[in-house]
């Protein structure tokens, strides 16, 4: 049965967070080579309104003349913190959201579920620059700061901006299935995300907002090729220094040694890894670069806190943790 997206649109939207999820579902027709999800565009008089980024957009409708929709997400923007902006939006939420089988925002779009009064006492997610105001503004909102994205009920919420792909790859999932939003995933060229538990300001992310000079190519070269010998003379080779004074640099930039911070990287990218039924531990354990999947499991175990086999269990798609 065809289901239909509101994707609500307002002044000052951040593009990216409208867009970025629409692509995603449009993307799963073309892979199932039919209109499965109506997109629609909805705003409060259906006219062109205009994001932060100056962009025009036409909306396909107005909030009063929309047609029911089994979902409505709503992207974030500094529109929504603006009452005449943001308080139709809120109106329009509150009059659909018993008939809409899921309500979902991006990034700061959660201001107007909250502003609806949906998320109190609820579990969310917002982009990480915006959480203290956010904890201090609505302070029944049980924000989790570390969560790509949070499904409490109903209600699903992400992070910052690109995090909306991956909430939608989730819904996705739970539509169509794990092989549906996999192929998505590889068309848009993006990971097919784990439900929640993942920090949203990532390790290779800090990595890279650290780097200087030699550094600067070093953490994306080291995501592809966990596999490999990551030892101190080969990053120091990569990196055009010598050996000692790659270490020294490396430590003062980040605080950790390089083996200790490959470590990091290749238990946090098996992390992800872990939950899908493609893979199982010795060959994750493999293909980031452990020789057995006991020494993997150890690794993992002082880390995270847990076997890789419960973890494994716990995240899997479809599992109560997975989709608490």
């Amino acid at each position: 049965m065809k289901k239909r997206i509101a994707f609500v649109g307002y002044d000052n939207v951040t593009t990216l967070d409208l867009f970025g999820p629409l692509e995603v579902f449009a993307t799963a027709n073309a892979m199932l080579g039919s209109n499965y999800y109506e997109p629609v565009i909805v705003s409060a008089n259906g006219r062109v309104f205009r994001g932060e980024s100056g962009v025009g957009v036409a909306a396909d409708v107005s909030f009063r003349d929309a047609p029911a929709f089994d979902t409505i997400l709503v992207p974030g923007g500094a529109g929504l913190r603006e009452p005449k902006i943001g308080d139709p939006v809120v109106a329009f939420l509150k009059a659909r959201a018993r008939s809409t089988r899921r309500i979902v925002s991006v990034c700061t779009g959660l201001e107007a579920l909250a502003q609806a009064g949906f998320m109190d006492g609820r579990r969310a997610a917002t982009h990480w620059r915006f959480i203290p105001a956010m904890t201090r503004k609505f302070p029944k909102i049980r924000i989790e700061a570390d969560a790509i994205y949070v499904r409490d009920g109903k209600f699903y919420t992400s992070a910052g901006i690109t995090a909306g792909i991956d909430l939608s790859l989730a819904l996705v999932t739970e539509d169509l299935g794990e092989k549906i939003a996999l192929a998505v995933a590889r068309e848009l060229v993006v990971y097919l995300k784990r439900t929640g538990g993942q920090a949203q300001y990532s390790e290779p992310l800090q990595f890279q907002t650290r780097a200087q000079d030699g550094f600067a190519d070093l953490a994306a070269w080291m995501l592809r090729n966990l596999d490999k010998d990551l030892g101190v003379e080969v990053l120091a080779a990569k990196a055009k220094l010598g050996a000692r004074h790659f270490s020294r640099r490396f430590k003062a930039a980040f605080g950790s040694t390089p083996a200790l911070y490959v470590e990091q990287l290749r238990l946090e990218e098996a992390r992800k890894r872990l939950p899908f039924k493609r893979h199982n531990i010795k060959s994750v354990a493999a293909s980031v670069g452990y020789a057995s999947a006991d020494a993997f499991g150890r690794a993992f175990e002082r880390r995270f806190g847990v076997r890789p086999s419960v973890y494994e269990k716990q995240f899997s798609p479809g599992s109560a943790s997975a989709n608490r």
